[in-house]
């Protein structure tokens, strides 16, 4: 005999094996007691929840010759037939590939006869939502007035699909997504019953990979087993097969993204692809970890009871809270949220990862306010950022007071400063990506009646902060001396709105464009 999936062997045979759903199973269980049974139902929900299960459920208990408190009895004739696929009482109809008004035109003409045998001819049609228009308007009023002997049990993973013509003719039973305890209970019980040895992390990693969805976890169990045939399965093993990576990675990676080491980010990606793991998965599971860590850094009660992670491995969380900020750590998270978006059909999956973990490492590369205020949370520890590691500021500072003492020029004129306004936007585009934004968001002006005196103003204080710092100015003060080669005097300043007026702080580089004379003589 060929070999059973899993997914199939352990399929629930009444409503009292389906797992998750609660909810639908009380009222199914109620309107079999009752007989209050609707002609219609439309069962939606994620993939793996039990819809297609239920509905091959309903379709036995309703014909069934001995129901119990479960439903059907699974012993009787129509039980069997039902169960083995060949009563001709309970049609299935696979909508993604007989999607045609035809097909539907072929149910119409066998629902006017009544059941040979049993109660109820039942017409269950999976992905419904693959119907053409013509078929669901084919379907449309024989759906409405259907003959007592007939039941439509429609499933979908895409209810926004349906026409709303169809909806309100169905009793809809929405199908929640599985919590992985409960599939973890699922899976514990398979294997002693298959009389399998499994670790019971693995098997809990195993439950949260299946994302809510009963029918992914018993196939990922299934494929595990098949590799290690014979063998005790432990969680290394799993994450052997799926291509998973373990928490330590993820921990080294954000060490190495905090403070900026790109060398040690880079160098941890090139593991997790020598060591054969899926980038995928990956960024992925990399997401779920910020999410665990921002949990923790924003809730004021305990959370753990909501992240799935060992006790030991949420200690090192909270240590993580402690000294990263949750804007930061949203940002970490916004950037790896816009990865997994790209990088699922990308056939470069690791220059993408590369680039996102860079961008991660340097935020002086994004333009938005959180990371303005992570690259002056760097200034104000005394970090520089460097391609490979991060380099004490004041060592840096040190390094440009040496270069300054070299290269002494003399001092600017009016001119010279005319010279800097005229050709500002050519200075400015001369700087790195980071810095130009900068400096291109504030205002290039006189110091207050000194035409000698060169002045950058803005009333964002982040702004002048970064231009305070020493590497930022002299890097600034570098590019204008190469327009006018001369040490040129540049101030930056904070100002308040009410001082922002162009009376008292004018834009030099505008009027000069503009051919207006900007000395005060």
């Amino acid at each position: 005999m060929s070999y059973t999936a899993l997914y199939r062997k352990f399929r629930p045979d009444d409503l009292g094996e389906v797992k998750g759903q609660d909810h639908i199973v009380r009222t199914l269980k109620n309107q079999l007691k009752l007989g209050r049974i609707g002609h219609a139902y439309l069962f939606t929900g994620t993939r793996g929840t039990g819809k297609t299960s239920v509905a091959k459920i309903m379709a036995k208990a309703v014909n069934c010759e001995h129901p119990t408190e479960n439903g059907p009895c699974n012993e009787c004739a129509m039980c069997r037939s039902i169960k083995a696929q060949s009563s001709v009482n309970v049609v299935e109809l696979d909508a993604a590939s007989n999607n045609s008004v035809d097909n539907i035109r072929e149910i119409i003409d066998t629902v006017q006869y009544s059941p040979a045998e049993g109660k109820y001819r039942v017409y269950i049609i999976d992905e419904v939502h693959m119907l053409s228009t013509g078929a669901f308007n084919a379907l449309l009023k024989t759906l409405e007035e259907p003959p007592e002997y007939v039941i439509f049990i429609l499933a979908t993973t895409e209810v926004n699909k349906i026409p709303v013509t169809i909806l309100s003719r169905c009793q809809r039973y929405d199908f929640h997504r599985i919590s992985a305890n409960v599939i973890l209970e699922q899976l514990s019980a398979l294997i002693e019953k298959e009389g399998i040895e499994a670790e019971e992390k693995a098997l809990r990693y195993i439950a949260k990979c299946a994302d809510g969805s009963m029918r992914d976890g018993l196939s990922l169990l299934d494929q595990c087993i098949s590799f290690y045939l014979g063998e005790k399965l432990t969680y290394d093993r799993v994450l052997s097969v799926i291509g998973a990576v373990d928490t330590d990675v993820f921990e080294r990676m954000l060490n190495a993204i905090y403070e900026g080491n790109v060398k040690s980010a880079v160098s941890i990606i090139e593991e997790i692809v020598t060591g054969g793991r899926e980038l995928v998965w990956f960024v992925n599971e990399f997401v779920w970890y910020m999410r665990n860590l921002l949990l923790i850094a924003t809730s004021d009660e305990d959370c753990e009871d909501m992240i799935d992670m060992s006790g030991d491995n949420i200690k090192i969380l909270k240590e993580h809270a402690q000294n990263i900020p949750p804007d930061v750590i949203i940002r970490y998270i916004r950037i790896l949220s816009e990865l997994s978006a790209s990088i699922r059909y990308s056939a470069q999956k690791r220059v993408l990862v590369e680039i996102a973990v860079i961008k991660m490492c340097k935020p002086q590369m994004e333009t938005d306010l959180t990371s303005v205020k992570e690259r002056l949370r760097r200034l104000e520890a005394g970090y520089h950022d460097n391609d490979s590691a991060t380099v004490p500021s004041q060592e840096v500072l040190k390094n440009r007071k040496e270069e300054k003492k070299i290269n002494i020029l003399p001092s600017a004129l009016s001119e010279d400063v005319k010279k800097v306004a005229e050709n500002w936007n050519d200075i400015v585009g001369s700087l790195d990506a980071a810095l130009q934004n900068t400096v291109r968001r504030m205002t290039l002006s006189i110091g207050g009646g000194d035409e000698n005196e060169l002045m950058l103003v803005s009333t964002n204080k982040a702004l002048t902060m970064i231009l305070e710092n020493e590497n930022s100015y002299s890097e600034l003060c570098r590019h204008i001396n190469e327009y006018v080669h001369k040490d040129v005097k540049i101030n930056i300043r904070h100002i308040d709105e009410r001082n922002s007026r162009e009376d008292i702080y004018p834009d030099i580089a505008k009027l000069v464009k503009s051919g207006v004379d900007i000395s005060y003589e």
